[in-house]
């Protein structure tokens, strides 16, 4: 008889182009969401993650459409509400390496909520939010992470809220990893997601990119030379937190990119008794046959 155990079977040579999806990339020529889905995918191949072995989850917005892209395992939410989703989905089957890929105005701006409870859980998985500081897919409104005085069509005289800063909250609400990359910086955007989906617990990954539409302020010639590595700086411990602190408030003439900060704590998962050694995915139908969930989830289809 064949023996169709996935364990027993031998695992694929995995290249980026393991993960191109079917549909075509409908973003607009120079957006940054490109060089992001080209390191998502060689972070994966370096990883050697499967594409059955990965779950992408988003909200709404251009960087949202990300799963629709990729050859794996992907859940398009509503606007701001990837995150409990995601999280859901982790608790179900800790085997899957789960990614929730977001916009600024989607995981910062309607999802801030459900963003500030993600941090202190610390479930296992990745957030990586696409900040190109504007509501693109809307037309160019304003978004939490603009800069107070931009204009945009909803601020014709400038905003006049001060910024919101993601990796300092994520530091200072419970984060165990954050980190921050260049859209610019194709290799430097694969390493750091690829430290970031490796990381047990839950990691932030806030991507500095353009809108080469809505925002013609942070452009990529922008933020080329006032970006540095963290790397470079052979004295720099992210696990220091008053200093992983400091560097996360340092913005302007020079902007600090990699891993920020680092911690190490219990996952949510690990923490929840009934699914700690056995996932729900495993555990037995409680008694039910499986014709009976069958029908019951057909139901809910």
């Amino acid at each position: 008889m064949l023996d169709l155990n996935i364990k027993t079977m031998p695992e694929f040579v995995l290249s980026p182009k393991s993960y191109d999806g079917e549909r075509e990339v409908t973003w607009c020529p120079g957006c940054g969401d490109y060089g992001i889905l080209n390191a998502v995918k060689q972070a994966l191949a370096q990883l050697k993650i499967q594409p059955h072995q990965a779950m992408f989850v988003s909200g709404i917005g251009c960087g949202s459409k990300l799963p629709d892209y990729l050859k794996a395992n992907g859940y398009l939410g509503l606007h701001g509400r990837s995150l409990p989703v995601a999280q859901g989905m982790k608790l179900a089957n800790h085997d899957l390496t789960v990614i929730a890929t977001v916009g600024d105005g989607d995981g910062y701006g309607i999802g801030a909520g459900h963003f500030i409870h993600a941090l202190r859980r610390n479930s296992d998985m990745t957030m990586i939010v696409e900040d190109n500081k504007v509501y693109a897919l809307t037309k160019g409104q304003y978004s939490p992470t603009s800069t107070k005085g931009w204009v945009a069509s909803t601020t014709p005289d400038g905003a006049i809220e001060i910024e919101f800063n993601p990796v300092v909250m994520a530091i200072a609400g419970g984060a165990t990893f954050v980190a921050r990359t260049f859209s610019g910086d194709p290799k430097h955007m694969a390493a750091t997601f690829a430290k970031a989906i490796q990381h047990k617990g839950f990691a932030l990954v806030d991507v500095l990119q353009s809108c080469v539409i809505y925002n013609h302020v942070n452009t990529v010639e922008w933020y080329r030379p006032r970006v540095y590595k963290l790397d470079d700086d052979k004295s720099y411990n992210p696990r220091d937190y008053n200093l992983a602190m400091t560097k996360a408030h340092e913005w302007g003439d020079r902007i600090p990119i990699g891993v920020l900060y680092v911690d190490e704590r219990l996952t949510y998962e690990e923490q929840v008794q009934a699914i700690a050694e056995t996932p729900l995915v495993k555990q037995k139908l409680g008694g039910y046959s499986k014709e009976t969930w069958d029908e019951f989830r057909a139901s809910m289809m």
